[in-house]
């Protein structure tokens, strides 16, 4: 590994964990800004935060990560918001997952990896604030880096202005990369997003990119950046806007259905989760997507 590469990993996992803070302070304060009674009820709204590791065959350090999760607070029901940086060896089914899907040859010879990024899941106490799901990562072997990521909306019950706010926000931050990335990229999360065994999207979309490398890292950082860049100016006002919604229990019982639609595309399709799972990482910050509570009728 070149001395550039390494110094490129530090870059991409402190960006990683400055976008962590930023977000972390941002709902902090939008709990802070529901407070009705005492200054000490801050403190239902506060992300518990915890050490993650990831376990090796050998014993020997494989990284880990910060797990940061806020539960029962008056805006958020549960949110996550966990960054991690793993290494080692891949075992063998992740090896043949990423030969097919990459066509990366000698991945058996030499399957070592890095792998750095942040991972966001927020569900929400008012039905009529928006679900929502972020995540960017920059992955590396020896056969190549790659990076990959994005944004998409989570609504039960649907607003098309807030769907349209939230598209042209990210749509605001790629364009400097180049016209043809937010049509691409909205695509590829339409594509993504869609739960085959239901016939439908989970939600109303976004933007999403996997296995992304130009050749260019300084560009595809850039890029990467963006997309997280553009989360809290997408979601913020959204949850604003619905907070304070009135709502019926005919509303809750609608969200915790789609909290289903949820949690079953993330265990039988989402390839964060099997890729977490299969090499060894901290099972609670991996299955931390998954809502508080759901139904199924």
């Amino acid at each position: 590994m070149s001395d550039d590469m390494a110094e490129q990993k530090t870059t991409a996992a402190a960006w990683f964990r400055e976008l962590r803070d930023r977000i972390v302070a941002a709902f902090e304060a939008l709990e802070d800004s529901h407070v009705e009674g005492p200054l000490s009820d801050r403190d239902a709204g506060r992300f518990d935060v915890s050490e993650t590791t990831r376990a090796s065959q050998d014993g020997s350090d494989a990284g880990g990560g910060l797990m940061s999760v806020m539960r029962g607070g008056r805006v958020f029901e549960k949110v996550g918001v966990n960054i991690s940086t793993v290494y080692g060896a891949l075992g063998e089914r992740a090896q043949a997952a990423m030969a097919a899907r990459k066509g990366l040859p000698g991945m058996a010879e030499d399957p070592r990896f890095w792998a750095s990024g942040i991972s966001l899941v927020a569900h929400m106490q008012n039905p009529h604030a928006p679900a929502v799901h972020m995540n960017t990562r920059m992955f590396w072997t020896p056969h190549g880096w790659w990076f990959g990521g994005g944004s998409d909306l989570n609504p039960c019950i649907e607003y098309d202005d807030d769907t349209t706010h939230f598209h042209a926000t990210q749509k605001q931050h790629l364009d400097p990369h180049g016209p043809a990335h937010y049509p691409r990229l909205k695509e590829w999360a339409d594509s993504y997003f869609y739960v085959p065994h239901r016939g439908r999207a989970r939600g109303v979309g976004g933007i999403f990119m996997d296995d992304y490398c130009t050749g260019d890292w300084h560009s595809d950082f850039a890029l990467t950046q963006d997309i997280g860049r553009a989360f809290l100016p997408a979601y913020l006002p959204l949850v604003e806007r619905r907070r304070a919604t009135r709502w019926f229990d005919a509303d809750k019982d609608t969200q915790l259905i789609h909290r289903g639609l949820y949690a079953e595309y993330n265990l039988v399709y989402d390839r964060g989760t099997r890729f977490g799972l299969e090499t060894g990482h901290d099972a609670n910050a991996v299955l931390m997507s998954l809502p508080p509570l759901a139904k199924w009728v």
